[in-house]
């Protein structure tokens, strides 16, 4: 019979999605913001008509640390991106620990 004890130490996740609109220049000011937020698990930016132009999957706060070097190339890659574009959605998708949040 499985374990049902509601005491158990599994946290429970949530899942928060949110849009902004950002304006192309910018975009990788904001990026950078959203990728050191520890609680950003991804982010995809679609043109305002829908189209997805690139997803990035996040680990816990990669950008805050010594990742950055290591993300020079897609830092690079958004860039380029923001130069093309007047006006972008950024969907940001955040994990919420329930335990943490005191929920």
């Amino acid at each position: 019979m499985p374990d049902t004890d509601t005491n158990s130490e599994t946290p429970k996740k949530r899942v928060w999605t949110e849009e902004i609109e950002v304006a192309g220049d910018q975009l990788v000011k904001r990026v950078k913001e959203l990728a050191a937020d520890a609680q950003v698990k991804r982010i995809r930016i679609t043109e305002p008509d829908g189209d997805l132009v690139l997803e990035v999957p996040l680990t816990i706060g990669a950008l805050a640390g010594g990742a950055v070097v290591l993300a020079a190339p897609l830092v690079a890659v958004i860039g380029a991106l923001a130069a093309f574009v007047t006006k972008v959605k950024v969907e940001v998708i955040r994990d919420r620990d329930e335990r943490k949040a005191g929920s």
